[in-house]
């Protein structure tokens, strides 16, 4: 459905009026203005973090932690040897992965699969590949560059001072 001036609607509670506290007891909202008796949030200025429960231990504390999760994991944007194909380019290299959208970031690292089947001669540009997809390409007469990636030197305190 097209969107012009006629179609257009204002958003869900749009037109409803703001709470408005404290304005005697006929309101509903009066007395206390919403706020209940006494405690932390009757008070002025209160502001609570997400998850806090009244000083008793949340819940994101409480439930057990499993597993390992690698911080220094490295990702790589992964791509199938049947969507190269479709591209229609001698030359695939990240860049052009990023711009028909097989890969989401522009410095993303980039790792070809085997899946599918590639009768053009490819010249495939990547930072990894499967043992698979390097074969299927230079078995259909296509060339396989390794991108080599840049890592910074991790700079070392030395204890003599």
């Amino acid at each position: 459905m097209a969107t012009n001036l006629s179609t257009l609607r204002r958003p869900k509670r749009a037109k409803e009026n703001r709470k408005r506290v404290g304005r005697g007891m006929g309101s509903g909202m009066g007395k206390t203005s919403t706020r209940g008796h006494k405690g932390q949030g009757s008070r002025s200025g209160v502001r609570l973090l997400r998850g806090f429960e009244g000083g008793q231990m949340p819940l994101h504390r409480r439930l057990p932690k499993r597993g390992f999760v690698n911080i220094f994991r490295t990702e790589y944007a992964v791509v199938n040897l049947s969507s190269l194909a479709g591209l229609g380019a001698q030359e695939i290299t990240p860049e052009l992965l990023h711009r028909s959208g097989l890969v989401p970031r522009k410095d993303s690292l980039v790792k070809i699969l085997g899946e599918g089947e590639l009768s053009a001669v490819l010249k495939v540009r990547a930072h990894k590949f499967s043992k698979s997809a390097q074969e299927k390409i230079t078995k259909a007469g296509g060339a396989v560059e390794v991108i080599e990636r840049k890592v910074a030197p991790v700079e070392r305190k030395s204890k003599k001072a």
